[in-house]
């Protein structure tokens, strides 16, 4: 009995040593991530090593660096063009209540992520996951030269069958069919999902190979582009349960973008250059055919802001800060996971306090539990500071939207968590246009009516033990 708790006690001295040094060697990470990750590895000795070694360990510098060797194919040159205007005051913003802290907004993502603004483009919001699929399958059809996807959930369902179906079809009549997929979230499709698109000339290869199997830094972004003139992005992942299929689930909401215009171009960027630091043996190099300029189509400006452990900057983060510091209005949020850092709390916090109508909006049920009791938490605390937070009680809403004044929106695959900020590769559409901002008012408004209001009086009657599972997971927060 003595030497097994002689070595129990060892054993629990080598795994808190071992925590420290592999915890603290990666000199990058957040202190409150550091922490985080040593209160599991103490709390669940090996297990908690297990947990790391898929959860917590930062990708590779080689990765990092395939990614930030990729030249913007195509924008470089805008890039540099639309810093001149800026630093001239010459660039032409769009109109909007604070124009100065536009043209700010509009420098911050040219300056932290290179991201050109694109005028008169014609957006349209999508939120229902058929009209999605059925507009995208129609734009997929009609395709004459090139069609390149990413998606960070490909299911092998009866809408995943019907999407690569519209693919192969394309592909055998000679158009070019590139794929890129998440080889975790596509991981009970695989690469033989694929085989019968590749037999007809199409690609479809992993993010970063199929060996990249650990569950943080994943490609979370979802971008079709089609002949260069049509984009889709948003929420919306390839599956049935995307469709309100899931009974367990219920109806999907989610919103999405299709984009017609110059504002696909970064969008086509993006995906090639997440292509070539994946596909080292099929690279993509810059065409005229893949960057059809194109005349004004409507009444959108936009900024395509993308993000990733790859990039510091954090730049869709920052751009919600300044959207939310620069509202003199109202702030409308949407989003199925609220795990925001210190520096998005007290800039939510202090607009609310401000007298700035600000509304939250999350979901009534979790698909993933532990992570939902962490947002009801910091959900919980916004309404200390005068917060209206919403519970969406017809289905599972999966919308990641921002909207201020009715000024200026932002859609795309960022969630308002550290997870999306710092350690999933994302992409976000900032749109400045009163028009499509005011139909994302509508949009929330309507929600709203599928949902009820969180008030104290419901947390009041909470139980202990609610109250309890909700402030454990949000001790872990950091490595949500």
């Amino acid at each position: 009995m003595e030497i097994i708790r002689t070595l129990f006690w060892l054993f629990i001295f080598i795994n808190s040593i071992l925590a420290f040094i592999t915890v603290f060697r990666e000199r990058e990470r957040d202190i409150a991530a550091i922490w985080a990750w040593l209160l599991v590895i103490t709390m669940l000795p090996g297990i908690g090593f297990v947990l790391y070694l898929f959860l917590g360990r930062k990708i590779s510098q080689e990765n990092i660096f395939d990614i930030r060797s990729q030249k913007r194919i195509g924008m470089t040159q805008l890039v540099e063009a639309q810093k001149q205007l800026i630093e001239s005051e010459n660039l032409d913003v769009p109109e909007a209540k604070h124009m100065d802290t536009t043209l700010e907004l509009v420098s911050l993502f040219l300056e932290s992520n290179e991201a050109i603004l694109t005028k008169g483009n014609k957006v349209d919001i999508i939120t229902d996951g058929k009209e999605k699929f059925d507009k995208l399958i129609e734009d997929i059809g009609k395709a004459e030269h090139h069609i390149h996807v990413t998606y960070y959930i490909f299911k092998a369902d009866g809408i995943g069958t019907r999407l690569l179906k519209a693919l192969e079809e394309r592909a055998e009549h000679g158009v070019e069919v590139k794929v890129l997929y998440d080889p975790i979230g596509a991981r009970v499709v695989g690469a033989h999902f694929f085989e019968h698109l590749k037999a007809l000339g199409g690609k479809a290869e992993p993010f970063f190979g199929s060996k990249f199997f650990r569950l943080n830094y994943r490609n979370h972004r979802k971008i079709v582009v089609i002949d260069g003139k049509v984009g889709y992005t948003g929420g919306f992942n390839v599956g049935d349960d995307y469709l309100g299929l899931y009974e367990k689930m219920g109806y999907w909401r989610d919103t999405h973008l299709r984009i017609n215009g110059n504002g696909v171009l970064p969008l086509q960027t993006r995906f090639l250059m997440d292509w070539n630091a994946s596909v080292k043996h099929h690279p993509v190099s810059y065409e005229e055919s893949y960057f059809p300029v194109s005349s004004f189509m409507g009444t959108t400006d936009l900024q395509i802001v993308s993000s990733g452990p790859d990039n510091e900057m954090h730049a869709i983060k920052k751009g919600f800060l300044k959207m939310i510091s620069m509202a003199k209005e109202s702030v409308y949020i949407q989003t199925p996971y609220f795990i925001p850092d210190e520096a998005l709390m007290e800039t939510i916090k202090i607009a609310s306090l401000s007298g700035i109508d600000v509304k939250l909006m999350i979901p009534n049920k979790p698909d993933h539990p532990f992570i939902y009791r962490a947002t009801l938490s910091y959900a919980e605390e916004m309404i200390s500071s005068g917060v209206k937070v919403y519970i969406y009680d017809a289905g599972f809403i999966h919308a990641k939207t921002i909207v201020i004044d009715g000024e200026i929106l932002s859609v795309g695959t960022a969630n308002f968590d550290i997870r999306s900020f710092k350690l999933n590769f994302e992409v976000n559409t900032f749109m400045y246009d009163r028009h499509l901002a005011r139909e994302q008012v509508a949009i929330f408004e309507k929600d709203m009516e599928a949902s009820y209001e969180l008030t104290r009086e419901i947390i009041n009657q909470y139980s202990r033990w609610e109250l309890f599972k909700q402030q454990f997971s949000r001790l872990f927060s950091p490595i949500l």
